[in-house]
């Protein structure tokens, strides 16, 4: 019997979810996460797991992993030390960058820049020129080079990059000095520009290059260490890591590009809501994922995830596609306080974290955060996780105690005050990927998931007006089981840069047919199956002298049936939408992408027994919690042991393994066939 087993390493815990690719039943574990070395909580919670399905190691065929490894490594500035080479006159490349300032003009009128990931001590220019149409126009000089690797050798570098200019139409002569760079210097990793983007702009080609180069020491060590410590266990299944964009690539790609899984964390989240819609029948969505210290929300749209040309990590942002995810520093372990200045209520961004957590956890926490409040409202039962965690109410009560007294209100007051502004926060992030980029949230239902997601969706789904408000099945483990359900992906980009008026679609399809080949032959030598692959195209295109590119996915039998002018017709359209306005300038094809997929695993979700509506069998206790100003009467039921069509009328509680689901007042939940909480309006429903 085949396992397929998805694995999420976050902040606090470790999620595991195990999957029987021929029954669809599934089997899911926390385990806390061991930030000195990942991979000792992993095995943990793979021994934990295959005890739990009463199967070995063995059995699993494919174990695929999102990881916050690359990220952490580039927020806490624990990179590789980075040599760079460049052509000679371009050694400041790094350091001018783009000029641009973030924020608002009045509050960045100081800003300190950034220190760039490749160092000038650690910068080397040597002579050697590429023209802009590939041609040599001068030779490269190997001495020169063997002397700059020589000197970057004795100054310690952890990591080589190149980056030269014009490289994205030529690479011959980074390549010789890739060749070079292995005898003078065999024991470092080698990132080459053309290799990791062959894209025009010499700034972003050279970051994005720089920034692979950074985490690939670091994600290399954790790879292969996790990959040694797995077959140790008698683990002989395919390890694959989940990239920024969705999709899988194989370990070892992981670690030659690791700049392609900078936010692979999130993205298991957004591609896990992506098989409940799917067996929910939602087709458009709007994702709420709130760990402990931040909360990522993202948009998926007729079963699509918006997807972004740049991965933003921190200052750091990189030409890589991603899941077009924002992040707010609003979580269940952020910490509320009143500053004496304003005397206004804050939360967040800082985080209690997991140790030493919100002070209900008794962990030695004494500042009051997000869950202390929950837990003071009623909406957090006291005894979690089938009664094996005991939560402390009284303490709880006493850390909000210090934010009414702050404020001159009740205590109940303060602890709904609390909640109102963290279901803004979300709400904001929310807005950002929705309103401002031109979509109508009340065309979409709402998901929450992570630990502590279904205790807000009811209360931001108000705010948004988007329902029905979601909480998955297992919403704890969502990103887990996102690792597990989705496909190998590759993609490859080139520069084009042509007017389209000066374009033949022949010219155009021949390129595009080129790379198709190269990203289809990547997959097949992952050991996907020629039948199972799949490719798709993108093009970027602007109006000629604007510096911003709209992409666009096109397919070669459309582009063949109508032209180039169908292509500038979508991008017309889409222009509108983004900007409300079209222009009358010429239009320029700037870059093209071609993506090959594998097969999505069809993985089926377990339907539910049927039954006549009344949830009582479900209810633990009635249960009172604070809501709309008052005391109100309520209850608790346990998921399990819910039905499908079981209703359930607001105020109540829904609690499970991993995480708790709030139904407000006015509101009434439904439980469909696979087992997912629609929650509506009353009267709606």
């Amino acid at each position: 019997m085949g396992y397929r087993l998805g694995v999420d390493v976050g902040g606090t815990f470790t999620d595991l979810l195990l999957f029987n690719d021929e029954t669809g039943a599934f089997w899911r574990h926390k385990t806390p996460s061991t930030p000195h070395d990942s991979s000792e909580g992993i095995l943990n919670g793979v021994d934990a797991i295959m005890k739990e399905a009463d199967a070995a190691p063995s059995e699993i065929e494919y174990f695929l992993h999102g990881t916050t490894v690359a990220t952490n490594a580039v927020l806490e500035g624990k990179g590789a030390k980075v040599g760079l080479i460049v052509t000679e006159g371009y050694r400041d490349v790094m350091q001018i960058a783009r000029s641009f300032v973030p924020g608002g003009l009045a509050a960045w009128i100081v800003w300190p820049k950034p220190q760039p990931l490749a160092h000038l001590e650690d910068t080397i220019d040597v002579p050697g020129r590429m023209g802009a149409d590939g041609a040599e126009v001068r030779p490269l000089d190997e001495d020169a080079v063997r002397a700059a690797l020589r000197k970057l050798k004795g100054q310690g570098i952890e990591a080589l990059t190149v980056s030269l200019i014009n490289a994205y139409v030529n690479g011959a002569h980074e390549a010789r000095i890739g060749e070079i760079a292995a005898e003078e210097l065999p024991e470092v990793p080698i990132s080459l520009s053309h290799e990791v983007l062959p894209e025009m702009q010499e700034y972003e080609r050279t970051l994005s290059t720089v920034a692979n180069a950074a985490v690939r020491p670091i994600v290399g060590n954790y790879v292969s260490n996790l990959r040694e410590r797995l077959e140790k266990e008698g683990l002989q299944g395919k390890l694959s890591l989940l990239r920024s964009d969705g999709g899988l690539m194989s370990s070892q790609k992981a670690e030659e590009h690791p700049v392609n899984i900078l936010m692979s964390g999130p993205a298991g989240g957004v591609t896990g809501a992506l098989w409940v819609a799917k067996n929910a029948g939602l087709k458009n969505i709007l994702t709420l994922d709130v760990g402990g210290t931040s909360t990522d929300v993202a948009l998926i749209e007729g079963l699509e995830p918006r997807r972004q040309r740049t991965t933003e990590v921190g200052h750091l942002s990189v030409r890589a596609s991603a899941l077009d995810v924002k992040t707010v520093g609003a979580g269940g372990g952020s910490i509320a306080h009143v500053p004496e200045l304003t005397k206004a209520l804050r939360v967040g961004p800082e985080s209690a974290g997991a140790v030493p957590g919100p002070v209900a956890y008794g962990k030695g926490g004494d500042v009051p955060t997000v869950t202390d409040a929950n837990v003071v409202l009623g909406y957090l039962p006291e005894d979690l996780l089938g009664g094996s965690f005991q939560l402390d109410r009284e303490g709880a009560k006493k850390a909000v105690q210090t934010v009414a007294d702050a404020l001159g209100v009740g205590l109940m007051e303060a602890a709904r005050g609390i909640i109102d502004i963290v279901n803004e926060n979300m709400f904001g992030a929310l807005r950002m990927i929705s309103v401002q980029q031109g979509y109508d949230p009340r065309e979409f239902a709402l998901m929450g998931f992570g630990g502590a997601g279904p205790l807000h969706v009811n209360a931001v789904a108000r705010l948004m007006d988007s329902w029905p408000a979601v909480s998955p099945v297992s919403p704890g483990v969502l990103c887990a089981l996102g690792d597990a359900t989705t496909r190998m992906r590759t993609e490859t980009a080139r520069s084009f840069s042509k007017l389209a008026k000066d374009t033949d679609v022949s010219e155009l399809i021949a390129v595009l047919e080129e790379m198709k080949s190269q990203t289809r032959s990547e997959l097949l030598a992952d050991g996907v199956p020629e039948s199972a692959v799949t490719s798709e195209f993108e093009v970027d295109v602007r109006y000629a002298g604007q510096a911003f590119e709209v992409p666009l996915t096109i397919d070669a039998d459309l582009l063949k049936k109508d032209g180039i002018e169908g292509i500038l017709a979508r991008f017309d359209e889409e222009h509108l939408r983004l900007f409300t306005f079209n222009m009358d300038t010429p239009h320029e094809i700037v870059n093209l992408r071609a993506v090959a997929m594998g097969e999505a695993p069809a993985l089926p979700a377990n339907q539910l027994p049927k039954g006549n509506g009344d949830p009582s069998d479900a209810k633990i206790r009635d249960h009172t919690m604070w809501m709309d100003g008052e005391e109100r009467a309520g209850a608790i039921y346990d998921r399990a042991k819910l039905k499908q069509g079981d209703k359930i009328p607001g105020p109540a509680i829904i609690t499970e393994m991993d995480s708790t689901t709030l139904v407000e007042n006015g509101c009434t939940a439904t439980v469909d066939a696979v087992g997912n909480i629609l929650i509506n309006l009353s009267g709606k429903a």
